[in-house]
């Protein structure tokens, strides 16, 4: 058995992948976005997100993501965002994400495909189940992004009881996309499908850090 890589913050990243913008009900993240006691207390809702990441670069070496953001939350006196559910394809990535950040990832197989048209096609299965399934398409022209336009870089996790806050920076070109088909798995993830997003993005090229992160507040 492999050993586990230790690759403390900052890391460095670079890819590609999509994201999806929505406004979830708090019903529906009440039943189905997988909050933990202390998002449930500092949930406000507003504005979530989907995220479809294929990293193909890190300090960890490649590996390719999934991510719930219920919305926007009030933790340790600051407002952020806060991911309640992630899979990731690599050992090394969730326990290094894990304990940098607090970031709850979990280990999934995944299937990407990008193709040379502007189709993405993502694919997410455990224990032998396939419980996530994407396809988007994009096209026209690409602008430039940075992290003073993505209010989704600011993030707060919980770890050892303690509130990390950690201040995302990226960079990159991102592309308006068509979600052609979704369906996910309650059990394992979100149910999406009957579900629109507010807005879907392709984003490629993006140059990302995550830095050590900030402690809050030590909870009790």
């Amino acid at each position: 058995m492999a050993s586990t890589t230790i690759a403390p913050a900052p890391w460095h990243l670079s890819g590609r992948g999509a994201v999806l913008l929505y406004h979830f009900t708090h019903n529906f993240n009440a039943r189905y976005g997988f909050m933990e006691e202390y998002q449930r207390q500092g949930y406000l809702g507003w504005l979530g997100a989907v995220m479809m990441v294929d990293y193909t670069a890190s300090n960890v070496g490649p590996y390719q993501e999934l991510l719930f953001i219920p919305g926007l939350f009030r933790l340790g006196g600051r407002w952020s965002f806060s991911v309640s559910k992630i899979f990731v394809s690599t050992e090394d990535s969730m326990l290094n994400g894990q304990r940098n950040w607090g970031i709850p990832k979990e280990l999934a197989k995944f299937d990407v495909k990008q193709q040379a048209g502007g189709s993405q096609h993502f694919r997410v299965s455990k224990n032998s189940t396939t419980f996530f399934e994407a396809s988007l398409k994009t096209g026209g022209f690409s602008l430039p992004f940075w992290s003073r336009l993505l209010p989704l870089t600011r993030i707060t996790q919980q770890a050892l009881q303690q509130l990390l806050f950690t201040r995302i920076q990226v960079q990159g070109h991102t592309q308006f996309a068509k979600l052609q088909k979704i369906t996910s798995d309650e059990d394992y993830f979100p149910p999406l499908q009957g579900l629109r997003p507010l807005l879907a993005l392709s984003v490629k090229d993006f140059q990302m850090t995550f830095p050590q992160p900030e402690v809050l507040a030590q909870r009790r």
